[in-house]
């Protein structure tokens, strides 16, 4: 190669890592592959910058209260991978997490509460020591899990059980059982924490359950002309930062439902990819992320408008999508 031919090399690498650096510093997505065990890392207009290997079957992420590393439930290693959240890069293990797949931080910043699937449990670990510091029985696959603002309950969705586990985290125990419709799988709590959704993937609705008195008060059903009620099975539920607004990944059916949170009316529904699985809003939140888990890609739409900017390319199988913001 002549010199003139190296620096023109040299200055093209300059500019990707000029611009690499420039997209890091407004902000990315990081979304896990399930399948094919590695990240797809995007700038906030959906361009690809990297593909990172992951670990294997990346699952749920959270970031730590610091947002400087992120969590990932690697099912098929049995950990947790903590992550540098600037690279993407394995920092250390969490081990002897069985089949994890979603969890939760809570509020503490300490405590990471995590569903495991295949062993009918929800495990509790210390960040600090990595340590196991308590278990509680669920009915079978349990998934969805969230902890309430004030540290004081802890919520575990069994899929197969049709239950809503509530554990008291003080007394360390399970202290309700809640029936709900068939097949619960993801967990949202209102900002307020009066509400907490939750979606019931084959009986195609969002169960509401209020935080006070334990009890199922509400359901909500989804039907949209073209959509074959067996195709609606929702799975990830987010609700908005002031609490006015949720979206819930309809599955099968290919969209994804808007909800006026206070009325409990859908109000729209967007069309994104086949099977759309995971969701996370922008700071501003302005921009609906969503995983499509058939058709390998990534859709950003427009909150605005609630129409679709444009579908990404992804791995195999995304799970979750994480957006890191300065």
């Amino acid at each position: 190669m002549t010199r003139a031919g190296l620096a023109a090399v040299c200055a093209l690498v300059l500019l990707a890592l000029s611009d690499g650096r420039a997209a890091a510093a407004e902000g990315f997505a990081i979304v896990s592959n399930e399948k094919s065990g590695n990240f797809s890392v995007y700038d906030l207009e959906g361009n690809l910058l990297r593909t990172v290997p992951a670990c294997g079957r990346p699952r749920g992420m959270v970031f730590t209260k610091d947002k400087k590393e992120f969590l990932v439930c690697c099912a098929e290693d049995n950990m947790i991978g903590v992550f540098d959240t600037m690279t993407q890069k394995l920092v250390r293990r969490i081990t002897n997490v069985l089949y994890p797949e979603v969890h939760y931080l809570h509020p503490n910043g300490r405590h990471l509460y995590v569903s495991n699937e295949e062993d009918s449990q929800a495990t509790v670990f210390d960040l600090e020591t990595g340590r196991m510091i308590a278990a509680y029985d669920t009915g079978a696959e349990p998934e969805g899990i969230v902890v309430t603002e004030d540290g004081k309950l802890a919520f575990v969705a069994s899929e197969a059980a049709n239950l809503l586990h509530v554990i008291d985290i003080e007394k360390q125990e399970v202290v309700k059982d809640i029936l709900m419709n068939t097949r619960p799988r993801r967990l949202a709590l209102t900002p307020d924490g009066k509400e907490l959704w939750v979606s019931a993937e084959i009986a195609g609705m969002v169960d509401i359950v209020d935080i006070a008195t334990l009890e199922l008060v509400h359901t909500i059903d989804f039907e949209y002309r073209g959509l074959r009620k067996e195709n609606i099975t929702p799975v990830d539920v987010l609700i908005d930062s002031k609490g006015q607004r949720a979206y819930v990944a309809l599955g099968r059916a290919n969209h994804v439902a808007v909800v006026d949170v206070k009325t409990r009316r859908v109000t729209d529904y967007v069309l994104v990819g086949r099977r759309p699985w995971g969701l996370a809003l922008d700071k501003n939140e302005t921009r609906l992320w969503v995983t499509n888990g058939l058709s390998d890609d990534v859709t950003i739409v427009d909150t605005r408008t609630l129409k679709p900017l444009k579908s990404v390319p992804a791995g195999e199988v995304p799970h979750s999508v994480l957006i890191w913001e300065p």
